[in-house]
């Protein structure tokens, strides 16, 4: 009889502790999930010999139409021969914010260089409900800017961090001032007039703020700590053999992404430590999905875009959540192992995959964008010299239920 309570107690416990960490990756990757295609002809070629550079965020608004930020301060001199030399038949710097429709037209594209709050290098965008276009950046003194559809300058969010080296400004994870080296990641919360703010290039935390006023509401850390219990200092190193990075109560950075879903949950991109951590809205910690664990996610021999003698680390770049009423998918946008990694949001389980390491259509090289619209479509953004949008459309029940309007 003792070993039967021992067993149950055991058994109790495991349960426990898959309902604060998910459960563990498997070994065998899944074959029957959700599966999707590349449209090899999505998006149309762009118009005026604009090239197209780092795909480094997409949204979908509500009109089913997809944005990108088109990071156009790393083209190379053989990418835009045409901007100086008229003998070269191609190409130019295309414009930095591009709107496309279903079938790959560009609707509308701008450059918002020269207008007030501009930032200094692109990193993140937002559509909201009326269409306003909101978008920050990663340099120092960076925050973000609001925008018409048409490129108009709107409003600017403040909170603007000193304009110096991004290695003279220390973490200060007490202070919700300002955001120094500049804005990393946001998403609102338009029925609550909220903004999630990622604010882990340097500092280890998330911010929310009034959308319309920027006045600071509420932060937290890793495992939900509060703003005055996290420390200043460098994450520490880990022994990258281990089968997952240790599970530390502080946020590792990189924080890639804050998303919250409908049902009042927060899902917080911890690419330091190759993991989702979920909260609720208000900040109490909820779970944590490893992501590829075995991947190391910081650390020496990390590679980035500017200095690739080692590879990438970390496995969480972005997500998206699917569109169908209860958002049954998490969608992964892993940029070391080139490929989205397909969740059951409840459970953290792995149900699927796609992609891989390649430049042929359908591959994936240096995925660091997400997104998904109404009927399904997934739309992967690709940087350092990847520098390309694809489309994947929903070929099996399991696909095609996760989409707000079924194809």
């Amino acid at each position: 009889m003792r070993n039967v309570f021992l067993s149950a107690a055991i058994a109790l416990t495991a349960a426990a502790l898959w309902a604060q960490t998910g459960p563990p990756w498997p070994e065998k990757i899944p074959t029957n999930g959700p599966m999707y295609k590349v449209d090899p002809f999505w998006p149309k070629p762009l118009p005026n010999k604009w090239s197209m550079q780092q795909i480094v965020d997409i949204y979908v608004d509500k009109d089913d139409h997809i944005w990108i930020i088109n990071r156009q301060t790393d083209a190379r001199p053989d990418e835009i021969g045409a901007a100086t030399n008229h003998h070269i038949e191609c190409c130019v710097p295309g414009p930095q914010i591009i709107q496309f429709d279903q079938q790959g037209n560009v609707l509308k594209a701008w450059d918002g260089k020269g207008t007030p709050g501009w930032p200094g290098r692109l990193q993140t965008l937002g559509i909201d409900r009326n269409l306003n276009v909101y978008v920050s950046g990663t340099t120092p003194g960076d925050t973000i800017g609001k925008y018409d559809s048409n490129g108009k300058f709107l409003s600017d969010f403040g909170h603007r961090g000193p304009k110096v080296p991004a290695n003279q400004v220390k973490q200060n994870n007490q202070q919700t001032d300002t955001f120094p080296p500049g804005i990393g990641a946001f998403e609102f919360d338009e029925d609550a007039h909220e903004i999630y703010i990622a604010d882990g290039f340097l500092n280890k935390r998330i911010l929310v703020y009034d959308m319309d006023t920027g006045a600071f509401k509420r932060g937290w850390g890793g495992h939900g700590t509060a703003l005055s219990e996290i420390d200043n200092d460098p994450t520490p190193d880990y022994d990258i053999t281990a089968p997952t990075p240790p599970d530390q109560k502080q946020f590792a950075p990189a924080l890639h992404c804050a998303h919250p879903s409908n049902d009042g949950f927060v899902y917080v991109c911890e690419r330091g430590s190759d993991s989702i951590q979920v909260f609720t809205k208000q900040g109490k910690f909820v779970s944590r999905y490893w992501i590829h664990p075995a991947t190391q996610s910081r650390g020496p021999h990390c590679g980035t875009i500017w200095s690739m003698t080692d590879p990438p680390c970390g496995t969480i770049y972005n997500l998206a959540l699917s569109t169908d009423k209860e958002q049954r998918y998490i969608f992964v946008a892993d940029g070391t192992n080139n490929t989205v990694w397909i969740l059951n949001r409840k459970t953290g389980a792995l149900v699927g995959s796609f992609g891989g390491n390649g430049r042929y259509a359908g591959q994936l090289h240096w995925i660091d964008a997400i997104a998904v619209d109404s009927r399904g479509n997934i739309y992967t953004g690709e940087v350092e010299d990847g520098k390309r949008i694809q489309k994947f459309v929903p070929v099996n029940g399991a696909a095609k239920a996760a989409a707000a309007k079924p194809q």
